[in-house]
């Protein structure tokens, strides 16, 4: 066996990579208003028959008033091997949340994306709906939203086809605090057409986040996601774990 070689800013594993942006786990909890962001990268490289590469970077903004909340997120990853891209992600989404009272919120959102793996060449979506806060205590949250989104997506297959569809796009999240650098949010979407119940997609996503210090993170996350019609002949069922670190300023 040829020597292996592993490096990482990040230990990460990739399956697949989700279509689905958990955007519960994206919002920086914050009692002061103005502007708060993250970032995070990695890179890992692999000798075996031939050399793997792997990175990915993040970056989160977030801008907060006593009643509006902007959030805008850019996420573009890669796996290659040799001089060939094995496969690659990206996505870029901006949402705005509207405080109506204590446990109502409006929120409207647009987003852009492709996935190699699940064989999406694009993916445009924007939506609505509201969002409800129905548990808020010390140690423990939990949310429930409701949205309706319209979806332009363009498969990777040749020749290319494209869908116009409108589809649910409901969730229900929690986050648990079990001690004061410590957390653990689990967000679960369901997401079907409005017009064919059988093309749905179920989406959860965990992280379990510990607190170094003010503005660096350690974390695990896991993903998993079932589409019953995905694009192409892309796999119903794909997950990711990855174990890595973040930075908030």
């Amino acid at each position: 066996m040829r020597p292996f070689f592993l490096f990482s800013g990040l230990l990460i594993t990739v399956i697949a990579n989700s279509q689905i942006v958990n955007i519960e786990s994206s919002r920086i909890q914050s009692d002061t208003t103005g502007w708060a962001g993250s970032g995070g990268a990695s890179f890992s490289l692999a000798q075996n028959t031939q050399q793997i590469t792997a990175a990915s970077v993040e970056a989160h903004l977030q801008y907060k008033t006593q009643k509006d909340l902007w959030l805008i997120l850019g996420d573009y990853g890669f796996l290659k091997g040799g001089a060939e891209k094995f496969l690659a992600n990206s996505f870029a989404h901006v949402r705005y949340n509207r405080k109506l009272n204590k446990w109502l919120r409006w929120e409207a959102f647009t987003q852009v994306q492709s996935n190699h793996i699940t064989q999406i060449r694009s993916r445009y979506l924007t939506g609505t709906g509201p969002r409800f806060k129905l548990i808020s205590a010390k140690k423990f949250r939990l949310y429930a939203a409701s949205l309706m989104m319209y979806e332009h997506e363009t498969e990777r297959i040749k020749p290319a086809i494209k869908h116009n569809n409108l589809r649910s796009s409901s969730y229900i999240s929690f986050t648990f605090l079990p001690a004061e650098n410590i957390e653990l949010i689990s967000t679960t979407f369901f997401q079907p057409l409005y017009n064919n119940l059988s093309d749905r997609r179920w989406f959860n996503q965990s992280i379990l986040r510990v607190k170094a210090n003010t503005h660096f993170s350690l974390y695990i996350k896991w993903n998993y996601l079932y589409d019953r019609k995905p694009a192409g002949t892309a796999p119903k069922t794909t997950y990711q774990l990855i174990s890595g670190f973040s930075l908030e300023f």
